[in-house]
């Protein structure tokens, strides 16, 4: 009988022991995670895997990362948003303007001129969206936001200084704002993937791209464009692009509380920061690759800046006009958005 009850003893011991081990293997928690760049991208390189390291590591291994670069759950970049709402995907990485006329509000940062870095740009629209723009992004949990570090001018043959020397030219244009900035600045936009821009400029479909510098090494920029037109250190650039990170609120609401909070510690204004110094620091590398090679680099005057600024006021007005017309007040969104850039600028 001794020997009988000792038997079962052991035996539910192996079975708490197994229970407790399920348990534990049950507490981990894999966040699928989608975003539309290959895995040799800056971003997925040096922010998206330190940050699925950071919760990692902060989550004692309890949070996990399941990567899907290069839209492999399907989909289209455009899509993203609307995949992270609907389950699809835990969290994605998406630049929400894809969608053209859905995001409007928060476009403001795309309009031209706006931002002098990344980092303060960053930490600028998340404060905005949090004030202005939630309901943007009704059925996701925004995780941080950011810009990159703007859009510069690269040619392949043509030396541009002035609106002169830029009217008529055919440029790769980003977006539906970054579109109607260049055709305020006398340029002729074509809409185009970053992909086909390396192409497109060799065999003269187009005489150059708007782009920031952080994309040009990817696609060996450097090398098929020969000149470069630049606002000066300090001045904002005529182009940007906002990007957010944003989580399932039903994948994030059903973590345990601890999680929760490494997700909240990852979160918000500091994040968005991180995230926009990390895209800053692309830059001089990759324009150092184009001072190496001897190209040509055509920073704009200030005088000739200031023509720049002027000619893309009406790129501001019809923006005010496209809120107004949905009932926010354009004008007001404008200026408070402008007040927070130099607000983190300063």
């Amino acid at each position: 009988m001794k020997l009988f009850r000792g038997c079962m003893m052991i035996a539910a011991a192996a079975i708490a022991l197994g229970a407790g081990v399920a348990g534990a293997a049950q507490d981990v928690v894999t966040l699928k995670v989608a975003h539309f760049l290959p895995t040799s991208s800056n971003f997925h390189q040096k922010v998206l895997l330190p940050w699925c390291d950071k919760i990692g590591k902060e989550s004692g291994g309890r949070l996990k990362c399941q990567i899907y670069p290069s839209m492999q759950l399907g989909g289209t970049p455009a899509q993203l948003l609307d995949q992270v709402r609907d389950g699809v995907a835990d969290i994605v990485w998406s630049l929400p303007t894809y969608q053209a006329g859905r995001f409007t509000k928060s476009e403001v940062f795309e309009l031209p001129f706006m931002a002098k870095t990344s980092e303060g740009g960053s930490q600028a629209l998340w404060d905005y969206i949090q004030k202005n723009a939630q309901d943007e992004f009704k059925g996701t949990k925004l995780l941080f936001s950011h810009l990159h570090d703007g859009n510069q001018m690269h040619f392949g043959k043509k030396s541009v200084k002035t609106l002169e020397d830029l009217k008529g030219l055919k440029l790769r244009a980003s977006g539906r704002i970054g579109t109607k900035t260049l055709t305020a600045l006398g340029a002729v936009p074509v809409q185009m993937p970053a992909p086909a821009v390396p192409e497109s400029i060799s065999k003269n479909v187009v005489d150059g791209a708007s782009i920031p510098w952080e994309v040009t090494t990817a696609f060996k920029l450097q090398e098929i464009c020969k000149t470069h037109t630049e606002a000066a250190p300090g001045q904002a650039k005529h182009a940007n692009s906002i990007f957010v990170f944003a989580m399932n609120p039903a994948a994030y609401n059903k973590l345990p509380a601890d999680l929760k909070k490494v997700i909240d510690q990852n979160s918000g204004l500091e994040t968005s920061k991180w995230a926009g110094k990390t895209f800053d620091s692309f830059t001089a590398p990759a324009r150092k690759i184009a001072v190496d090679r001897h190209n040509t680099f055509n920073v704009l005057t200030d005088a000739e800046y200031k023509r720049w600024v002027k000619a893309c006021e009406n790129v501001d007005d019809d923006w005010i006009k496209e809120v107004d017309a949905k009932g926010a007040n354009g004008r007001a969104l404008l200026n408070d958005a402008k007040a927070l850039l130099k607000k983190y600028h300063d």
